[in-house]
């Protein structure tokens, strides 16, 4: 038999409803529909949606904005959750945690992982930390509320926790753009690691190995606050004065920038620090923008012709043209034939095989 916690058991033992304060706003994972819930105005409508899969924000603007009915409707600001109970318990499966096991989390938020964390494994072998002083101490209530203590710690949660490493599991939740190797460092050999990964918007679970590395693949599409620390990519910026450089493309942006999880896996290996997104155009066309490397790209198609307009010192769509082709020729890879690999010197996106790392293109 399995020493393993049963997790349907978790909802009842940790319940959500603790976590959640008495206003906040829900957005239902089933519709994508907003809700504001008010547990003193409509108490069943609270209870409903703190129960359902939702995902509940509880923090804007790092709290120096009330989060009010009207506040979260003007932000896109949103700093502090509780995330879809699907998606929490999809990265606690990823986890496979055991009684007794070591376990660092980084991004505390209300405190509900960090409850059911130690309901898995014993609160007193979890640490979680959380930068902000002021969601620590609420995490902290929430937890005392349902007889939980998990050690809380304020700090940056990209060092994560050295003085009480090593530890055999690391759960993130919060996205990132680069991997700390530090999560790397204090794990384990064996141990995994779980994270929301940004440039693909995947959930990437990494076993370390004995030499100090990690890799592993990726389970699904997921979006997270980013960790504070890299709420804005490295030479995300562009001169004022920088040369605008403007031509026809014959290249279609959605064959490039559309959605495909293995082709933005593929090109965050390929071109590492240039993040690519598209969106579709009300006239049916549609548009890729490109940033990174102090260059940016704005392509727009409206079904008959691409415009191109680049900043900065690289031709970025030029570099992701080349590689939507690379990634043509090698058979349109799809995510299930990617992951990612950790080293002292970064991250990368493999191929088939963690030995056989995409190159980058120069």
């Amino acid at each position: 038999m399995s020493d393993r916690v049963p997790q349907g058991i978790l909802p009842f033992t940790v319940p959500r409803h603790a976590f959640i304060p008495r206003k906040a706003s829900a957005t239902a994972q089933w519709n994508g529909e907003d809700h504001w819930i008010d547990r003193d105005s409509d108490p069943e409508h609270w209870w409903e949606m703190v129960h359902a899969n939702t995902a509940i924000v509880t923090q804007i603007d790092d709290g120096e904005t009330e989060l009010t009915a009207e506040t979260v409707q003007r932000t896109f600001n949103f700093t502090c959750s509780s995330s879809a109970p699907a998606l929490v318990f999809s990265f606690l499966s990823l986890l496979d945690t055991r009684p007794g096991d070591k376990v660092m989390e980084v991004g505390t938020g209300t405190g509900w992982t960090a409850g059911l964390l130690g309901e898995l494994v014993g609160d007193e072998h979890v640490v979680s930390i959380e930068v902000d002083p002021s969601l620590a101490a609420i995490a902290e209530k929430n937890l005392a509320r349902v007889g939980r203590a998990p050690r809380v710690v304020v700090g940056d949660g990209s060092l994560g926790a050295p003085d009480f490493a090593p530890f055999d599991r690391v759960h993130i939740t919060c996205g990132v753009h680069e991997i700390p190797y530090s999560w790397i460092r204090q794990t384990r050999p064996e141990g995994r690691v779980v994270l929301p990964w940004a440039p693909a918007y995947q959930v990437a679970a990494l076993t370390v190995h004995e030499d100090g590395t990690a890799s592993g693949r990726f389970h699904g599409e997921c979006s997270f606050m980013m960790l504070r620390a890299q709420r804005h990519m490295p030479g995300g910026e562009v001169s004022d004065d920088a040369e605008e450089r403007e031509t026809v493309s014959s290249v279609d942006p959605r064959m490039v920038a559309g959605p495909s999880a293995g082709k933005r896996a593929f090109l965050a290996g390929v071109l590492p620090g240039i993040d690519v997104s598209g969106f579709e155009q009300d006239n049916g066309g549609f548009t890729a923008v490109l940033h990174g490397d102090h260059s940016h790209a704005w392509v727009r198609s409206d079904g008959h012709r691409t415009l191109v307009e680049q900043r900065g010192d690289r031709n970025l769509w030029d570099e992701a043209v080349i590689a939507d082709a690379r990634w043509t020729a090698l058979g349109s890879p799809t995510i299930d034939r990617l992951g990612l690999a950790v080293t002292p010197d970064g991250q990368h996106v493999w191929l088939d095989s963690p030995k056989n790392i995409l190159s980058k293109i120069e």
